[in-house]
């Protein structure tokens, strides 16, 4: 049985765990804390969750607010409402505003608790069960023509020539993800391999348990279409911070936390290939994480469907080996973030042309521009970031952080 506890703060969530691991120890508790992670998205319908507990006022909101909202969302689970002290008038309320139950907290964990979280799974359960063998069901768990069981839909996102992305609630992670469902490609059909090489390569990625790397949490295959289902960021891209305006003092922390991603995938044997602030995520701690490495686009140029001249990636984050076709190293996904570093500091690109052939060859052949005055401590960092020649570059990235702990030191 799988339960769900929102609580105001980790003191909470601490008692209320306790308690409920004595009343049933086939009880799984998954602790929503929203003092640190906010409300809960309104697309989540708690779909992996048999019971809701909620606190009288996470965060200082009355939860009947909230308790009135979840009963508005389809097939959310029975909430049991958890009040400090007897109060027979809050609890009927509660009732009213479509609570199953109230109880009184210190109570949690005796028998009349367990029954009552209990009873209100059965009847989870057989709602779920009503569902799944209605015709709605049939809709909820397709993403265009293919069907992924366990995973409902609940919109589009994005669409490319390569895939198409989703907004998906996982019935078994209990949580809002992110799938990416990759296009059927027919010139791909006569190349073996070319989808056991992605999955291979994200299956890389899953396996690398780093804060500012995009949480994979399953991959696979579904009628013949290779899938991700990823880590989601409500808080949007890092285009979203580049239009509020980026602090002196924040740039260089994001460089940072993007060297440091760098660093641990490129230990692992991955190169992302396709870094820009598109790219780039925010979580609402503040912190980022890299997505969409570039293997997609890989096999996009590996069908030979660009033979019009497309260019695959940005033209404005692109090394000048990469923009020209040359062979391409964990020194070109440095130069890309050099870029976005400058515009991190100015507000604008470095080079900037009217067409894309144009930006590529600005980047092989136009002289690096320096930093503006007030930011001129950075040039030695940006300048080696962004050499032409790959040799003049960095090594690698932990050699780019040693950089910026030096040259942080000395300010």
């Amino acid at each position: 049985m799988k339960v769900l506890l929102i609580v105001d703060d980790v003191q909470e969530r601490a008692l209320l765990g306790q308690h409920l691991a004595i009343g049933d120890d086939q009880l799984e508790v998954v602790a929503h804390v929203v003092a640190e992670q906010g409300p809960l998205s309104r697309d989540f319908h708690a779909a992996g969750y048999d019971v809701v507990l909620i606190d009288d006022y996470p965060d200082g909101v009355d939860a009947l607010e909230w308790i009135r909202d979840f009963r508005q969302r389809n097939l959310f689970p029975p909430i049991i409402h958890l009040i400090a002290a007897l109060d027979a008038p809050r609890a009927q309320a509660a009732i009213a505003a479509g609570a199953y139950g109230s109880i009184v907290k210190r109570k949690i964990g005796n028998r009349a608790f367990v029954n009552l979280v209990k009873d209100a799974a059965k009847l989870q359960n057989r709602a779920r069960a009503s569902f799944r063998a209605s015709p709605e069901a049939q809709s909820a768990y397709r993403f265009g023509n293919t069907v992924i069981k366990g995973l409902r839909c609940i919109r589009p996102l994005a669409q490319s020539a390569m895939s198409t992305v989703y907004l998906a609630e996982s019935e078994r992670e209990a949580r809002i993800v992110v799938l990416k469902l990759l296009r059927h490609i027919p010139e791909l059909k006569d190349k073996p391999g070319t989808f056991d090489r992605f999955l291979q390569e994200y299956d890389i990625i899953r396996r690398i348990h780093h804060p500012n790397v995009v949480k994979i949490y399953a991959l696979g295959v579904a009628d013949d279409h290779a899938y991700l289902q990823m880590e989601y960021f409500p808080a949007g891209d890092l285009r979203t911070r580049l239009r509020r305006g980026v602090t002196a003092r924040q740039a260089p922390v994001i460089l940072r936390q993007m060297a440091d991603a760098l660093r641990a995938i490129h230990r692992a044997g991955v190169l992302h290939r396709d870094l820009k602030p598109g790219n780039v995520m925010l979580r609402e701690d503040g912190s980022l994480a890299l997505i969409d490495f570039g293997l997609a686009k890989q096999l996009a140029l590996e069908s030979e469907i660009t033979g019009s001249g497309e260019i695959f990636g940005t033209p404005y984050y692109m090394s000048p080996e990469q923009g020209h076709g040359r062979p391409t190293d964990a020194r070109s996904d440095l130069y890309s973030i050099g870029i976005m570093f400058f515009e991190l500091l100015t507000g604008r690109k470095p080079y900037l042309a009217a067409t894309p052939m144009a930006v590529i060859w600005q980047h092989a052949h136009k002289p690096i521009p320096k930093l503006p005055l007030e930011h001129a401590q950075w040039n030695p960092i940006w300048e080696r970031l962004v050499a032409k020649n790959p040799d003049d570059r960095y090594a690698d990235a932990t050699a780019l952080l040693v950089a910026l702990d030096a040259l942080e030191g000395g300010f």
